[in-house]
């Protein structure tokens, strides 16, 4: 999978369609992300004794296909690809994002 814990990115589909938000945890197996104030699910707590019941919201996981990377350096988005660049004589493998034309790194 080429997204990564801690990019930035938009969701394309669903009801937080347009919603950009930081990725908390990936999935690799079963291809699903967690997104930072995304696709968020409300679960109900059961008081005890007498202390009262609380609502908790947590961000629930969803396809990576929903979702698309962002670049740190200057609000690109599109899709992810690789480079090897050449670092003082060592090859080096870099994550780039492949717009119509250009290409962009990602950090």
């Amino acid at each position: 999978m080429k997204i990564k814990t801690g990019d930035k990115v938009r969701v394309l589909t669903g009801k937080d369609k347009g919603k950009e938000g930081k990725i908390l945890q990936v999935f690799p197996q079963i291809e699903r992300v967690v997104i930072e104030g995304v696709n968020l699910f409300t679960r109900h707590l059961r008081g005890r004794g007498q202390n009262a019941g609380q609502k908790i919201q947590f961000p629930g996981a969803m396809h990576v296909s929903n979702v698309q990377i962002i670049s740190s350096k200057g609000g690109v988005f599109g899709r992810i690809g690789y480079k090897t660049i050449d670092l003082n004589g060592e090859k080096k493998k870099i994550r780039v994002i492949r717009k119509k034309g250009k290409e962009e790194d990602v950090e």
